[in-house]
């Protein structure tokens, strides 16, 4: 069973120090947001131990990616922005990976075309897919990082 972190995300898997989620917004096929699971809103209080764990995960993300949908690269960013459109704001560290794909993806009879490839990432787009496909997404994730 997949199990929901919030209203639009679900859990793919965690270690010691990230929480990894697959995005609601599924323009960029297996998009996800790697969370940091401490209360911290600075990348300057990350500590070591978690930066090595963030460098594992990037390799599994990016390796897993490859192996299950050719992923041809991938962006990784770090913006905390919307944190402070509250009143009180309270950023917490948070990656979004967004792969990138070069050729047209068929996936479960979904076809996924990344039009801006070799381009920054449009960030108007937003691709909501139905929840059987999400975790279908979230197998086969799962699968190519090697979960153990």
């Amino acid at each position: 069973m997949i199990k929901k972190i919030n209203r639009y995300e679900k859990l793919i898997f965690e270690t010691k120090y990230w929480t990894i989620e697959l995005a609601s917004d599924q323009t960029y096929l297996g998009r996800c947001k790697i969370i940091l699971k401490r209360k911290c809103g600075e990348l300057n209080k990350v500590n070591n131990k978690e930066w090595d764990d963030f460098l594992k995960v990037i390799k599994r993300m990016e390796n897993g990616l490859k192996i299950a949908f050719n992923a041809t690269m991938f962006n990784w960013t770090c913006l905390m922005n919307d944190a402070y459109q509250s009143k009180n704001p309270m950023p917490q560290v948070h990656w979004h990976f967004r792969p990138r794909y070069k050729n047209k993806i068929k996936f479960n009879g979904l076809f996924f075309e990344d039009k801006e490839f070799g381009q920054h990432y449009n960030r108007e787009k937003n691709r909501k897919i139905a929840e059987r496909i999400q975790n279908k997404i979230i197998e086969k994730i799962r699968k190519s990082v090697k979960l153990k």
